[in-house]
Parts: structure tokens; sequence; C-alpha cells
């Protein structure tokens, strides 16, 4: 079998829960020695005022493109290292969720904006964007995305003007600025060493903590030049809520998928446009391993996403009632597994106890306000 592998850059019934956050006596304490933690270079205000409403449109997604030859490779060492493990989605620590056959969005859903560290920042080239979402933390500040979607590689630096928007969508063409629920820059990044370092995309996931979240109201004055008048609209997960987190699962779980893809497929067909939220519905298996990229960890599913919804969710046992499930993977690469020039599969990595070491680390981080 020929597969391509593209990384998605901009790349059931019920179960028992673990009910409970984090102790709070973990709070804040030293990350292991395999997590990587650093401050956003770029501060909030600064990152918020660079995303002006035709920066935010002209923003692309990163296309990265790898192929590989495949033939014969059975399913990857996808297993668990411990007991599996789960912290419940925000709101949803006591609540029982109602039925229902329609598909409803998260509202912890949304679109992740930056800047490519150390090219002109005035180059649209540099606008870049990704797809994440809002997971549960004690300080109710986390969004969950792919490592690939904070950290540049190629210059060994995490990126620049990062911010996430819950909920994105640009129904008319054209986004007017107003962010629904806010917008969030980036405190701290948190993702593993071994992607930082080794490029391994077994481990193509981060959580970020961001800042409360700053609602600007853009406006152009008589030069053509943006203005915005901005309101606090305190923490992210009081706003769009949570999802849980889980690891440790089987490599077979029925996952819903959201992201915003907009990349085109290898023969040139371009489905999507990334201005709304999209979602794909099956149950994961082990992937073959992907030399080029690392991969001998991986689970995926049929779908047909394309770059620009990387980073967005594998939610497991979500409920269309509450919006919510736990997150049990992320979009990391794209897989043309027969060959024909059209993304089938998309892949995550499997989450074990090295990514609860990397989300725990985030979910005990505090943030807070903006600074003045």
């Amino acid at each position: 079998m020929f597969s391509r592998a593209r990384r998605l850059t901009v790349g059931v019934a019920a179960f028992g829960m673990a009910a409970g956050l984090i102790s709070a006596t973990a709070a804040q304490a030293a990350a292991p020695g395999d997590v990587v933690s650093k401050n956003a270079e770029t501060s909030a205000a600064d990152a918020i005022a660079f995303w002006t409403p035709d920066k935010i449109r002209a923003a692309t997604d990163i296309n990265d493109d790898l192929a590989m030859d495949v033939k014969g490779a059975k399913g990857s060492a996808s297993a668990p290292d411990g007991p599996p493990g789960s912290v419940p989605p925000i709101g949803a620590e006591k609540a029982k969720a109602t039925k229902t056959k329609q598909v409803n969005l998260p509202n912890t859903v949304g679109r992740i904006f930056f800047t490519l560290p150390g090219a002109n920042q005035n180059d649209k080239k540099s606008w870049k964007y990704c797809s994440g979402t809002s997971v549960q933390g004690k300080y109710r500040n986390v969004v969950a995305t792919s490592a690939h979607c904070v950290y540049d590689v190629k210059h060994n630096v995490f990126y620049d003007n990062w911010v996430f928007i819950p909920s994105y969508w640009d129904g008319k063409n054209k986004w007017d600025g107003k962010a629904p629920y806010g917008i969030y820059a980036a405190k701290t990044f948190n993702a593993h060493d071994d992607f930082v370092v080794k490029e391994d995309y077994d481990y193509d996931y981060a959580f970020v903590n961001v800042y409360n979240g700053t609602k600007p109201v853009w406006e152009k004055d008589d030069k053509g030049n943006w203005h915005a008048k901005k309101k606090n609209v305190g923490r992210l997960g009081d706003n769009v809520g949570g999802q849980g987190f889980t690891w440790n699962r089987s490599t077979k779980a029925t996952v819903f998928s959201f992201g915003y893809p907009a990349g085109e497929h290898p023969d040139g067909d371009k489905p999507y446009t990334g201005k709304t939220m999209k979602w794909c519905y099956g149950t994961t298996a082990a992937m073959p391993p992907a030399p080029k990229f690392r991969i001998e960890e991986h689970v995926g599913f049929r779908c047909s996403f394309t770059a620009g919804a990387s980073g967005g969710p594998f939610l497991y046992n979500y409920k269309n009632s509450t919006r919510t499930g736990y997150l049990i993977g992320v979009n990391s690469v794209a897989w043309d597994t027969d060959g024909n020039d059209r993304y089938d599969r998309i892949s995550s990595p499997y989450f074990n106890g090295d990514t609860y070491k990397v989300y725990k680390v985030a979910a005990n981080r505090w943030s807070g306000n903006q600074p003045s």
C-alpha cells in the first residue's frame, strides 16, 4: 500500500469517569523534565492588537507535504502505558445529558492564529492559523492543539502573536472582528520534549495557558487604519466551557473530530474554506508507522480533513446536548492510504501517560488577566 501523509498544519457508550480535577497541592508545581514550558515572547496586548480583521481574513494554513511508502506495514505500537484516566468536561462534573440526534458544534472549538518567527510580520505569508479547543483545567485557561501549531521545528522556537478565537465563524466571507466569546492570547506553551527536540510526531500535542479574554470591536479611521475598543471578558472556560480529557483508552474509540480545514488535496481539489467549523465521525484504529514523521503510535479514522484542521480535537463520548466530550486526540496528520491523491484518514498521537503529564502541568498553571 502506498500512503501519502501530510502534516495538518496551519495537519460510544458511556464509560466510568474518575471525577475531579488535579489536586490543588499540585498547582504551580515544577514541570517534569520531559515537559517543555515556555512563556510567549509576544505580549498579550501586542498579539491581540496585531490580529486586525484584515490579517485574520488573510491568514492561511501551513502546507507541508511528505510522502512515504508503507507497503506491508502493520498497525502501530499504540498501547496504554498504565491504567486509563479521565477528567470531566467543565460543567459536566455532575451533569446528566439528554440524547439528541442533531450534531451540535462545540463552542469550545475555534481557530488559532500565529505568525512565523523571524519572518517579516507585515508579510501576509507569515500569517498562519490552526484549530484548537478549550479543555478542562483548574483555572479554566487551557487550549489543546497540536504541537506543530505552537512550535516551529525549522527554527526551533515557539510561534509569535499566538491567539485563540473560540467559535470562530465567517458566514459572509467577511469576518467582522467582533469575536463572539473574545480573543485569548497565549501566556505559556506546554509541549513534550520529544517533539520540541526530536520532532517526533508521536508527541504532536500541546496545551496552552491563555490569559483572560479580550473582546475587541474593530473600527477603521479615515485613513483606513484599524482601532479597537476592548473589553475584558474573563476566563476562557467560563465563557465557552471546556472539554474533558482522557488517556490510555482503547485504540478503537468512536470519536468526533472538529476543525477548520482549508488546504487542498494533493490532486488540487479544495473542498474547504476554513471559514466555518467542520466535523468528521468514525472509529479509530492504529495507523501504520511513518518514519519521516517518527510516527509509531498514531491512531486515526476515515476523514477527508485537509490542512487548517490541524490541532482540532478528537472527542470521545461526545454529547450533542451538552456539546462536550473527552479529548482523546488532536488532528495531526492527514493520510492518503490508497494513493489516489485524496486524503482519506486523519490521525492523532495516541494519548497515554506522557500526554497526561503535559496536560497536568497546563491544567494547574494560572494565567489571569493580561498585564496592563
